[in-house]
């Protein structure tokens, strides 16, 4: 695992508008530190307790919660986050929750691995790996604008197959968006 953000949010992230930003299943927090670097206060989430001792930093609040294990309670208030970023992490009954929890002119940055991973290595069970399209799927059911897609492999940090998306909240203007920060 690597301490380097994402690209794919390190792409998106500076359009997040100004605001409370979720980094969920944030690991070790890289990605957490680059939303407080560009002035956003983070609230990091983790079930690991050692994950989220790396993560402190200025701008930075931790929750240990284990989103899977608390049946299903989800924990943050509707409309609460100018952004949400998710990596490397899928448990689907979490993206009613996702979209609910996005300000209307929030944004989504999600990036996660795919089916066809499992010939690169873990996760490699199907119940992990987004199908084709799903989420594409998942904006589409939510009411989110789509901004950005990819579904391809990809070589750094480690070859893989991923499905990455950036969507909008229904308030924003997708032609307003900056992607090419």
């Amino acid at each position: 695992m690597t301490d380097r953000p994402s690209a794919w949010v390190a792409r998106f992230a500076p359009a997040i508008a100004p605001g409370e930003t979720l980094d969920l299943a944030c690991g070790g927090g890289r990605h957490a530190r680059l939303l407080a670097a560009l002035g956003h206060p983070v609230l990091a989430v983790d079930r690991d307790a050692a994950s989220l001792a790396q993560v402190a930093g200025p701008g930075i609040t931790t929750l240990q919660y284990d989103l899977e294990a608390e049946g299903g309670a989800w924990p943050f208030a509707p409309g609460r986050f100018a952004g949400i970023v998710v990596t490397n992490y899928l448990h689907r009954p979490l993206f009613a929750h996702l979209a609910g929890a996005l300000a209307p002119n929030g944004i989504l940055v999600y990036e996660t691995f795919a089916l066809g991973n499992e010939r690169f290595g873990k996760p490699s069970s199907p119940a992990f790996l987004l199908a084709p399209g799903e989420l594409l799927d998942v904006a589409a059911r939510h009411g989110l604008k789509v901004l950005a897609y990819e579904d391809g492999i990809i070589e750094t940090p480690r070859p893989a197959r991923v499905q990455r998306l950036c969507a909008a909240g229904r308030e924003v203007d997708p032609g307003a968006v900056r992607l090419d920060m």
